[in-house]
């Protein structure tokens, strides 16, 4: 059998591992054309609401985004051999207004179908509470667990029936917890975000071992690698809550007492220096959301911006504007989570890093103003000077002769810019 390679980069001390979790085209190519740098491999993750047997917000099962990913990484020139697919937040989510059979069974499905096209990493994610738990206490570490090493079996048999058409398939490895961040960032200002007490990892640990073995998988934990937990590290929509070293300390000291990688999600707009501490400190798989698709729209607003000096009004592809409009007159994947008056609301709809127009991008008329975008800009000389003013970074790689000044290319660098920092991070860069 196989080493799954995410199991190998996991035990060199220090290192780590970025997971991107989108299905963003433009960001998915920007990410392995900059990945070409490294022997190293790419970890692109679908999570349960974008992609699951009923389509998902991207009409995509997860076969599909498979071979969505591998079309961009063959047109790419990246070899399919260097990416590696995740599973995010597989379990009843999506389903978590349903009672436990019906969501569970559904769970099931979508688990199995992962592993069936190929995932090899896989986030077993029963942190929900569903329709007929009670609402009065916590969801308990038992119950969890319990749903848990249900949708484990699912994987275990679908696994057996992959080897059956590729003997040589790599054993996915698994992802467990019980206090799991919402996907997407907090949805409103928190003061303070704390830390996984290091007792409630250990007991976490403990029923998950108790109850596998119970359930007759007391082998399980040969692929579970890691635990999902806070280790204080989160965003809103204009505020970050940085990583600090010393209230993560006992959380990391005891992950290593217990042999467990810990996952942290929404380590999304972390600086370089903490990333890199995260990793050396064991929290080795950095989960990367909307930032990946807020440095695409960054790019996205800068060249719209230089359009409208150099394109006369009426051939211009007023993105911007298209997409204020389409997220204006559909609101249901942004209006739960901004709030404040009308102006308020306005700014978040544009520049919030929780990045909610990242779910407009793929609407037919967001793509053909993106397209126009990019081909009005094609056709005409973008100067320096305003290069300077609009993207300073790419202006600088454009000056020194190391980035065409082309539209897809600048684009493309904005999202090579935000990777680096989990590049560096991960060991695959000396300074950043």
């Amino acid at each position: 059998m196989n080493i799954n390679p995410i199991r190998k980069i996991l035990q060199e001390k220090g290192k780590g591992i970025p997971s991107y979790c989108t299905a963003n085209g433009l960001v998915i190519r920007a990410l392995l054309e900059q990945a070409k740098r490294f022997d190293a491999p790419v970890l692109l993750e679908a999570t349960a609401n974008q992609v699951n047997q009923f389509g998902g917000y991207t009409g995509m099962q997860p076969v599909d985004y498979r071979n969505h990913v591998y079309a961009i990484a063959d047109k790419a020139g990246f070899p399919r051999g260097c990416i590696l697919l995740g599973g995010d937040h597989l379990g009843p989510l999506t389903w978590a207004g349903e009672p436990e059979e019906s969501a569970m069974a559904k769970a099931e499905e979508l688990v199995r179908l992962f592993v069936l096209a190929g995932y090899t990493k896989i986030h077993l994610d029963t942190s929900m509470r569903l329709a007929d738990d009670p609402t009065d206490v916590p969801l308990s570490d038992e119950t969890i667990a319990r749903r848990g090493a249900r949708l484990y079996k699912a994987c275990d048999e679908a696994y057996a029936r992959l080897l059956e058409r590729e003997p040589d398939a790599v054993h996915p490895v698994y992802i467990i917890g019980s206090e799991v961040p919402i996907p997407g960032g907090a949805t409103q200002a928190e003061e303070g975000v704390p830390v996984t007490d290091p007792s409630a990892l250990q007991h976490t640990i403990a029923v998950y071992r108790q109850v596998f073995e119970t359930q007759g998988l007391a082998d399980a934990f040969q692929h579970i690698v890691g635990v999902v937990v806070q280790p204080g590290v989160e965003f809103g929509d204009d505020e970050i809550h940085h990583y600090r070293r010393s209230a993560a300390a006992a959380l990391c000291e005891k992950a290593r007492e217990l042999g467990i990688t810990l996952e942290g999600h929404s380590t999304d707009y972390q600086s370089p220096k903490h990333l890199r501490e995260m990793c050396e400190d064991g929290i080795a798989i950095l989960k990367v959301g909307p930032a990946a698709t807020f440095a695409l729209r960054a790019g996205l607003f800068a060249l719209s911006f230089m359009e409208e000096y150099l394109i006369p009004r009426e051939k211009r592809a007023d993105f911007m504007g298209t997409l204020e409009r389409v997220m204006l007159e559909a609101p249901g994947n942004w209006a739960r989570h901004y709030h404040g008056t009308q102006e308020q609301l306005a700014l978040k709809r544009r520049f919030s890093f929780s990045d909610r127009c990242r779910y407009y991008f793929a609407l037919p008329e967001v793509q053909r103003a993106m397209d126009t975008l990019l081909g009005n800009l094609r056709g005409v000389h973008i100067p320096l000077s305003m290069l300077h003013q609009y993207m300073p970074i790419q202006y600088a790689r454009v000056r020194d002769g190391q980035l065409p000044s082309e539209p897809e290319a600048l684009l493309f660098d904005c999202v090579r810019e935000m990777a680096e920092d989990y590049n560096y991070a991960a060991g695959y860069l000396a300074n950043r």
